[in-house]
């Protein structure tokens, strides 16, 4: 397994999106485009399954250099009220564009930190939301929250309205490792906000762990995983350190590159961190994670309904998926359109009834036909190509580009269908790329994309 993970660690797309941004065609986006596919994909499918929210809250105390999202630091809690009324201005913008109210059966906060804002402020916004706005039958909200800020009044606030699940950003427990990345919680933190969720109500409580980061050894991922086996989450997210500085600016560079373990030793810490969860009771869901077979997100894994997209992975898919704030993408199915990032720019657009985008990329029928193909293998490790719907004219050179993979046993191939092997499971960004059409008739000039292992 090593010499495979030597041989395949490269960089390469995370494919919650396919196409990937870098190869949105801006020629062919328009915001009148974008509103079309919007309210056509929103007819076709709201009775039927409701939409997914997604609320970009971009505040944070501090800087964590291990962080690649938009954010402002700041300690001015001031800040929140008039961001609010933004995301529900821009709310309101489009639900004038649906004509009829969306049924929400998924909400993510994330940030940013969620739990910057107050209980308060974060009840009106959820409220407000649904002001113009109702549930469907089996929704499924959650938000991100940090250990060290979240209050037991946050919690209750959000179940109040409706939020079941959370996730808490753990990332490692060694105090050398914390320190590096500007993320000092100890574990008696985590613990109390855990053990707070439940005792609210919440059915899904889920951490996220990180390993290469700066200093972090063997036995500092291990060490993280037992204690996290204390506290039995229900899922797991386990993320590779994506070292991006030159995308990500000063916010990456908060230590030296010769912190980072090297790739030997990362490598060691993907494969025992992966055997030690699978021992402590968690199944692999899809990429990077992990939960107990009594959460929802396995679940839908058996059943056949587990998807992904910008948010991640999810227990269910909708065709609509509304990115609300700063820097938040939107999907149609048929386009994706991104905010702009710049916090004024977004509030002044809204302010002036202006859907705030200001790039994107509408789907050719390739596109959708290679998105099915690369859905498939992320969620559930397999495609095909039997009918005209999923066959697409480079499909031989697809076949061809993953021959060596085929013979180093991580993918088998059938009649017109390919299954990834569990060797192959690892390495399921590289099999992804072999689809990735725009991938390879334009390779990156420049390095877009963190290693895939």
């Amino acid at each position: 397994m090593s010499q495979l993970i030597q041989k395949y660690n490269i960089p390469g797309p995370r494919y919650t999106s396919y196409p990937t941004v870098p190869y949105w065609n801006m020629d062919t986006f328009s915001g009148q485009e974008w509103k079309n596919t919007l309210k056509k994909s929103f007819d076709e499918s709201n009775a039927k399954e409701g939409i997914s929210l997604y609320i970009h809250l971009p505040y944070c105390e501090s800087m964590c250099t291990f962080c690649g999202c938009h954010k402002r630091i700041t300690k001015q809690h001031d800040v929140e009220t008039p961001y609010i009324s933004s995301v529900l201005k821009e709310w309101r913008l489009y639900c004038d564009l649906f004509g009829s109210k969306p049924i929400i059966k998924e909400m993510h906060l994330g940030g940013g930190t969620p739990t910057f804002f107050s209980p308060q402020n974060l009840t009106r916004l959820i409220n407000g939301i649904f002001r113009w706005a109702e549930k469907a039958p089996e929704y499924e909200f959650s938000f991100e929250g940090h250990p060290n800020n979240t209050t037991k009044e946050h919690l209750q606030a959000l179940y109040d309205v409706g939020f079941r699940r959370v996730s808490y950003g753990v990332q490692d427990y060694n105090e050398k490792v914390q320190k590096a990345i500007h993320r000092v919680q100890p574990y008696e933190n985590v613990k109390t906000v855990t053990e707070a969720a439940r005792e609210i109500g919440y059915t899904s409580v889920g951490h996220d762990l990180i390993f290469g980061l700066p200093h972090q050894t063997l036995e500092h991922v291990k060490e993280t995983i037992l204690k996290t086996k204390s506290l039995r989450p229900d899922r797991l997210a386990f993320y590779s350190y994506a070292h991006v500085p030159w995308l990500k600016g000063n916010g990456q560079r908060g230590f030296l590159d010769e912190d980072l373990p090297s790739a030997k030793a990362k490598r060691a810490q993907y494969e025992e961190g992966k055997k030690l969860l699978s021992k402590v009771g968690y199944e692999e869901i899809g990429m990077d994670h992990f939960a107990l077979k009594s959460d929802s997100l396995y679940q839908s894994m058996i059943s056949g309904k587990l998807h992904r997209n910008f948010m991640g992975y999810t227990a269910s898919k909708t065709q609509v998926m509304v990115g609300l704030g700063a820097s938040s993408i939107s999907d149609s199915w048929y386009s994706f359109a991104q905010n702009v990032k710049g916090l004024e720019e977004y509030k002044h657009l809204v302010e002036n009834n202006i859907i705030p985008i200001y790039r994107g990329h509408i789907l050719t029928q390739e596109d959708r036909i290679i998105r099915k193909h690369i859905l498939n293998l992320m969620c559930r490790f397999k495609t095909n190509w039997d009918t005209k719907e999923t066959y697409f004219p480079e499909i031989p050179s697809v076949v061809e580009r993953l021959r060596e993979m085929e013979q180093d046993g991580l993918v088998a191939f059938g009649i017109d269908e390919l299954r990834v092997t569990e060797e192959g499971q690892p390495f399921i960004r590289n099999i992804c790329m072999a689809f990735d059409v725009l991938l390879h008739r334009k390779e990156p000039e420049t390095r877009l994309f963190s290693m895939t292992i």
